[in-house]
């Protein structure tokens, strides 16, 4: 197989444009498409992209494309394709799949014959007689049909990109570690500058912003699906982790802090911390809001605040908001960034938003409101 691969950045909706801005930092040129980013690339971007994506889902490869309306055309462009070269003969190759305005609508259906054909190219290739053994490496692959375009890929991530292996605790709804991130790097903040998020729950958005403050690969602490794979020399992995140790800067002070009403939640924030190695770098507090105390000017507020979606919970969540806009309107060089699915929240917070953008928190269609403050 050639040294060059075919590479699918997943990402959740609203968010494609900052995973292609994360993949570019890393040198590849990419196309972008509804909850994707593609771009062709070495192999040894595989570890590298695992390791340094912050805001995508996962990283996939994509083994091909055609179009296939019969499921003879799907069978034997499949057989036709050279999965030799990636699973190996141990290899166990698991197969999902998705049908979206095809003429094979059929998602068993169409599992069940890309497998058939997958196994039948293996078994031709390997000289096996009977079933493949299927007790080696992982290869999860996935059928997507999309108005009769078929394209087949293997997820190389394993767990989603947003298990970062720090979370010991969490609350009700935590905020996903990929959403955390894309809101930081939505705004202008750098680490040179206060970071606050006073509905940190457990701890995800102060968390990611030590991250990236640092420099620290997000993926530094997990496992990959892909490590175990011939495809990709293991050189390329410790060449990754590598780059990775020399580009993350421990030194860096930084000025974040996360505070939250409840005092359970401030404990798991610094269990989490812990566990990231953190623990020294961030400021936790159990307070509200209106008592959110401002000492440096030019900071960055970034939020997650209660939503009120529960029967009882709009009242107390519009409280929320108003004290917000009271406190922040006292700190005009403060910019403030706040993700909710309030309806009126501009309207509480006493302010319309310089700019929002609309963006999903898990099934939950949100708005980023956003106010650039008025640098001293």
């Amino acid at each position: 197989m050639s040294n060059e691969v075919t590479l699918i950045a997943t990402a959740a909706m609203g968010l494609e444009s900052v995973v292609a801005g994360e993949v570019k930092r890393l040198g590849y040129d990419v196309t972008v498409e509804n909850g994707k980013v593609i771009f062709n690339a070495p192999v040894s971007a595989i570890p590298r992209c695992n390791l340094w994506l912050r805001t995508a889902d996962r990283v996939k490869l994509q083994v091909g494309q055609f179009k296939a309306v019969t499921f003879e055309e799907l069978f034997e462009a499949t057989k036709a394709l050279p999965w030799e070269h990636i699973i190996t003969e141990e290899g166990s190759f698991p197969v999902s799949g998705k049908s979206v305005k095809s003429t094979l609508y059929s998602v068993p259906d169409c599992q069940a014959i890309v497998k058939k054909a997958i196994a039948e190219r293996l078994k031709l290739k390997y000289g096996v007689a009977g079933k493949m053994p299927e007790n080696g490496a992982l290869y999860k692959i996935e059928v997507a049909i999309h108005k009769d375009q078929a394209t087949l890929t293997i997820d190389t991530s394993g767990s989603g990109l947003h298990k970062r292996g720090y979370r010991v605790g969490q609350g009700d709804a935590p905020l996903k570690e990929t959403l955390a991130a894309a809101l930081i790097l939505l705004t202008n903040w750098s680490p040179d500058y206060p970071l606050v998020d006073p509905f940190c729950g457990s701890g995800t958005i102060p968390i990611e912003a030590a991250l990236i403050g640092q420099n620290i690969a997000p993926g530094f602490n997990r496992e990959f699906a892909s490590e175990s794979w011939k495809l990709i020399n293991s050189q390329y992995w410790e060449e990754a982790f590598e780059e990775a140790e020399s580009k993350a800067d421990y030194d860096k002070n930084l000025n974040i802090t996360g505070s939250d009403i409840d005092h359970k939640m401030i404990n798991i924030s610094i269990n989490n911390a812990t566990e990231a190695g953190l623990s020294d770098l961030i400021s936790w507090k159990q307070m509200q809001v209106n008592d959110l105390s401002i000492q440096r000017e030019n900071g960055y507020l970034i939020g997650n605040p209660p939503y009120g979606q529960r029967i009882g919970d709009q009242d107390d969540a519009a409280v929320i908001y108003q004290n917000l806009g009271e406190t922040m309107e006292k700190h005009p060089s403060w910019s403030v960034y706040t993700l909710t699915a309030f309806e009126s929240f501009e309207h509480l917070y006493g302010k319309k938003a310089t700019k929002k953008r609309k963006l999903f928190n898990g099934f939950i269609q949100t708005n980023y409101y956003q106010y650039f403050g008025k640098k001293l």
